[in-house]
């Protein structure tokens, strides 16, 4: 019941207030600013505290390997939507994350080489973005526009955590990384403003995954030893660390609408 309320009102905030900062700063920042682990970190905390550190210990690194799925997402669908209207380019986006999510649970990596495998499909993402030169069009938004992101938003993290217990911990942490808040974003920005919007969202969410991944690194090498709550408050610290850097990177690629 805990956990139910939790999704039903950090959701829904969450995404307002990517909302409100991407129409205030531009939809690149909107996206930098949900690359945080903002539905995985709440998913793999809870399944520590009901299963344990151990299990803890291997959504994070299942989240780790989910990080390449999401690179893939972006990339597939910001190319996608050059020619295709959003439905296309979010289907393409899905299967994208879920043939490289395949591709990762089976093969497997060692934690060793998990971590240059995340950083390079992240640097090798944002070098294949499409290049936007344009303007994104200025579409004054809808009185229903936030509402229905928020709504949207949370119908999928219900949806999606309902079925990842069962999974097991990597395949659940996995799981947990698709990119349900970002998509949104994107699939908003992309129907309202256009396909330039949508890369810029994209562009911010790869920028963000820095600080993911350094949360998840921190996290899953610190909560077997020192326990749950010590072990997120370090993964926090590394994760703002990252993400001050990356603030900057995803300032000078914004866009505004």
């Amino acid at each position: 019941m805990e956990t139910l309320a939790l999704k039903l009102v950090l959701t829904p905030a969450l995404i307002g207030v990517s909302t409100l900062v991407g129409r205030r700063w531009g939809q690149a920042v909107g996206g930098w600013l949900v690359g945080l682990p903002l539905t995985s970190g709440p998913v793999v905390l809870f399944l520590a505290l009901e299963r344990g550190t151990s299990f803890g210990a291997n959504a994070a690194q299942g989240a780790l390997r989910g990080l390449v799925a999401e690179a893939c997402f972006a990339v597939a669908y910001a190319w996608v939507a050059q020619r295709r209207a959003w439905p296309l380019a979010f289907l393409a986006g899905s299967i994208g994350f879920a043939l490289a999510g395949l591709a990762m649970q089976s093969l497997a990596p060692a934690p060793a080489l998990l971590v240059p495998i995340v950083v390079g499909a992240l640097v090798l993402a944002l070098r294949l973005l499409p290049s936007f030169t344009g303007t994104a069009a200025s579409v004054p938004p809808q009185r229903w526009d936030l509402p229905a992101r928020m709504v949207t938003a949370t119908l999928l993290v219900l949806a999606l955590t309902s079925a990842a217990g069962w999974l097991g911990p990597q395949l659940s942490g996995l799981i947990s990384t698709f990119p349900l808040l970002a998509g949104v974003l994107t699939v908003f920005a992309h129907h309202a403003q256009g396909k330039g919007a949508a890369i810029n969202v994209l562009r911010g969410l790869l920028l963000g995954l820095f600080s993911f991944a350094a949360f998840f690194v921190a996290l899953g090498a610190t909560i077997e030893r020192i326990g749950v709550a010590s072990a997120f408050v370090a993964a926090l610290g590394a994760a703002l660390a990252v993400q001050t850097v990356s603030l900057l990177l995803a300032r000078r690629t914004m866009r505004r609408p």
